[in-house]
């Protein structure tokens, strides 16, 4: 008996075991497919996120003419009295747009995007229980296409809180809420398609792609987390139709939230700025500097008495880190800076000549260097040069000193230095990277070249060691420019 009573206990605790099993394995297969409902968080939200509506003045005009008709037609009289009385005459007319937005302090400050609101004369904010308040834009910012907007409320509005878009990985759950196509409040759901994806929209691109259906009129408006948290706003879509095809971008929270909070406090950005262009490094140019990567940011050109011209930051200098912070490739550099407190002092580590080099750097602003950048200087010196200069062929090219004459004949600046592209050969490999007559070769590798001897030298070199290729800085004739790999092939 006492062994049938023990057997019995065993059974039984297997099958609970085994339901346990169940359990959890149904769980997850539900949690794989989504949660059941978002109801609740979407009716704890909705009232947070609102409808702008925007109108402004634009100028008509008669751009429809009168169409061609045979002398003597009887529609002649016909047709010319109607267009008389329905062109404009380029009198104004009033057009109107929708786009969304949020609630973010019960204040009554709002955000959306920067196109739903550029150029508008008014904007009037919906929101879900029928009011409507005239608002006014307290800041906004085109290079992320964020504005943010304030209004004037009796009553605490609600707000919503925003969340890390840090924490997000592809595959997680999001819910979008907008006004797509001026319906009114309307939620979808999906799931996280992609991170950091660049579309080409600004300098700041790193997009995060969903497929909850985003559509016109959706611009502006609130990415959820299953939390309730804004990790994105709803900017872009990518559509032959103009409707949602599933691919719809949001600026991630992470990169919105300090342009936002420099908008609230200033009523305009306030970026980092150190004064370089720069350019990413491919694996063809991390191979012809020795890296065993290809990583950093690739110094195209340095601002002259700029922060970084100031730090000793050089022409051809790989940008390996910034303020403590890794940078991948140059995409990275441009947001860290951006994000880094103007005036403040951090250090910036960079390959040159295949040794890391630290060096300590105080950032100015990016607004300000803008609104200062001065026109480019005038030619130089009208000398003639009496003696014909030597030359090089190589790579299809030309190449001759930056005399007197050439610097006229290409109207290159008086300050930059190189050697001159005299000719470009049709089908050459220089003619396939797109270098052509009057551009300048400026640097090979990272060593500065100012006559077709040093560039001959630096290529025997360079072939010496058993390199593949030749990195080439082009510049134009004001020093602006691109390092361009050209292979070592005999």
């Amino acid at each position: 008996m006492t062994m049938r009573l023990a057997h019995l206990r065993n059974a039984l605790a297997a099958l609970v075991a085994l339901c346990g099993v169940f359990i959890l394995a149904a769980g997850q297969v539900a949690e794989a497919r989504g949660p059941e409902s978002v109801a609740d968080v979407a009716d704890e939200l909705l009232g947070s996120v609102v409808n702008i509506s925007t109108s402004q003045t634009v100028q008509g005009s008669r751009n429809v003419p009168v169409p061609d008709l045979p002398p003597g037609s009887p529609f002649e009289e016909f047709f010319r009295e109607f267009f008389d009385q329905n062109q404009d005459e380029g009198r104004p007319r009033r057009v109107s747009s929708l786009g969304s937005g949020f609630v973010i302090d019960p204040t009554g400050i709002i955000v959306t995007n920067n196109h739903v609101i550029a150029e508008a004369d008014e904007i009037t904010v919906n929101f879900s229980d029928g009011t409507k308040l005239e608002a006014e834009v307290i800041g906004r910012d085109p290079k992320t296409d964020i504005a943010v907007l304030r209004v004037e409320s009796d009553k605490p509005l609600p707000a919503v809180r925003f969340g890390s878009s840090e924490a997000l990985r592809t595959g997680d759950w999001v819910l979008a809420i907008g006004n797509p196509f001026g319906l009114g409040g309307t939620v979808t759901t999906g799931i996280v398609s992609a991170m950091n994806r660049d579309i080409n929209a600004g300098p700041y691109d790193s997009f995060i792609q969903t497929d909850a259906a985003i559509n016109r009129g959706n611009s502006g408006g609130p990415l959820f987390n299953m939390d309730g948290e804004v990790i994105g706003i709803n900017t872009a879509i990518i559509s032959p139709t103009g409707g949602s095809i599933g691919i719809g971008f949001a600026i991630p929270s992470s990169l919105a939230r300090p342009i936002i909070d420099q908008l609230v406090q200033f009523g305009e950005t306030r970026r980092g700025f150190i004064g370089v262009r720069i350019q990413l490094v491919t694996d063809e140019i991390a191979d012809s500097l020795g890296m065993d990567t290809a990583e950093g940011a690739l110094v195209a050109g340095v601002t002259p008495d700029g922060p970084a011209a100031q730090a000793g930051v050089q022409t051809g200098d790989i940008i390996l880190s910034f303020n403590g912070q890794e940078i991948t490739d140059h995409r990275r550099l441009s947001r860290v800076v951006a994000d880094t407190p103007v005036g403040s002092t951090t250090q910036i580590e960079v390959l040159r000549n295949g040794e890391r080099v630290e060096l300590d750097i105080t950032l100015g602003r990016l607004e300000e260097s803008e609104r200062t950048a001065m026109a480019d200087s005038e030619p130089g010196s009208e000398e003639d040069e009496a003696a014909a200069p030597p030359s090089l062929s190589v790579f299809g090219m030309e190449l001759g000193e930056l005399t007197d004459e050439n610097r006229r004949a290409y109207d290159v600046d008086e300050a930059i230095n190189g050697v001159v592209v005299l000719s470009v050969e049709d089908g050459s490999v220089a003619a396939e990277r797109q270098i052509s007559e009057g551009q300048l070769i400026m640097r090979v590798g990272q060593e500065s070249v100012t006559s077709p001897k040093e560039i001959g030298e630096r290529i025997d070199e360079l072939r010496e060691r058993g390199s593949k290729s030749a990195l080439l800085f082009v510049g134009n004739n004001k020093g602006d420019g691109r390092f361009v790999v050209l292979p070592l092939d005999e």
